[in-house]
């Protein structure tokens, strides 16, 4: 380690930053890196950050007081551009027409298949001879 930077303690030990005389890029990055170091330096032992399994939330719990301290929601997976706004909607429209154009077919052809089940159930009622169906209360 040179005597113009430092490194950093706990989880950032591998950053290294400027010393006090750093100005310009570097004065920038230091500000940055004693920002991070800060927000590390500042979550107490007591502290866990845990991710939420259902929406992937990062939650603070503080162990000692047994409460979330805080609470960030993940972003959101829909990253849409506008320019493609147009192209998606044209898709969803053609999709929902293919679903129509389907479900139309079956309800028009279900008359003509319920006919043919009836013709078959009718013609196999027609073959077997008609009997009198059994009761319990006639097995006694």
């Amino acid at each position: 380690m040179d005597a113009d930077s430092e490194a950093l303690p706990g989880p950032a030990a591998p950053k290294r930053i400027a010393k006090a005389g750093a100005t310009g890029a570097m004065g920038a990055a230091r500000q940055y890196d004693e920002s991070v170091a800060k927000k590390d330096s500042a979550r107490l032992q007591s502290e866990r950050e845990i991710i939420c399994p259902c929406c992937n939330a990062v939650l603070v719990i503080d162990l000692n007081l047994g409460r979330v301290i805080s609470h960030s929601e993940p972003s959101s997976g829909l990253n849409i551009e506008l320019s493609d706004a147009q192209r998606i909607l044209a898709d969803e429209k053609a999709r929902r027409e293919a679903a129509f154009e389907q479900s139309f077919n079956t309800e028009r052809t279900k008359g003509d298949m319920l006919s043919k089940r009836f013709e078959e159930a009718l013609k196999q009622a027609k073959d077997e001879p008609i009997s009198k169906p059994t009761r319990d209360f006639d097995l006694d």
